[in-house]
């Protein structure tokens, strides 16, 4: 009994392992920024407030639509959501840079809320003298197209996307205002 009861156990852990591994899957890359660096000026509240160019390949076959959040975790009074999209349709795999300003972009993705109360993207800004902070952009996949009105919060979209995320992958820069 104990030995089937390990087997159980390891097959079980084995494909939550695997299951973790495949949601990871998506590859985001951004040509406003590099990778684990400092985010272009021109992307953040020092410079034009111009939302970043975000490219995803890597998610499967059953994805529907995807999902936009990029935050900064590090902000002084907790994570401080600077833009949401979602309902962007399957066949877009890129936002173009400067796409944060349209409640309604041209293939039907909508923005929703951010935490400087806009329906668009608001830039980095952290406090000046507060040293660097992260800001993530998560992609996520959904295997449904949400059909949801533009302006929901960070939190109403990770409600309404709950059992439909199928990969998800994220892009992290830097910002630091001196």
């Amino acid at each position: 009994m104990r030995r089937l009861l390990i087997f159980i156990t390891a097959t079980l852990l084995s494909y939550i392992s695997v299951t973790a591994q495949e949601i990871d899957s998506i590859i985001v890359s951004s040509t406003s920024f590099f990778p684990n660096d400092t985010l272009f000026l021109i992307s953040t509240c020092e410079g034009v407030d111009e939302s970043p160019a975000l490219r995803w390949t890597g998610y499967p076959a059953n994805t529907n639509s995807f999902a936009i959040i990029a935050d900064d975790p590090d902000a002084p009074n907790g994570t401080w959501v600077h833009w949401v999209v979602y309902d962007i349709p399957r066949k877009v795999t890129f936002l173009e840079a400067n796409m944060g300003y349209y409640e309604v972009m041209y293939h039907g993705a909508k923005h929703g809320v951010n935490d400087f109360g806009t329906k668009k993207y608001g830039g980095p800004c952290p406090p000046k003298g507060h040293g660097p902070h992260r800001y993530f952009f998560k992609i996520y996949a959904l295997d449904m197209m949400l059909n949801l009105n533009p302006g929901l919060t960070k939190d109403e979209l990770l409600k309404a996307m709950e059992g439909h995320i199928v990969a998800r992958g994220t892009i992290m820069g830097y910002y630091e205002r001196k």
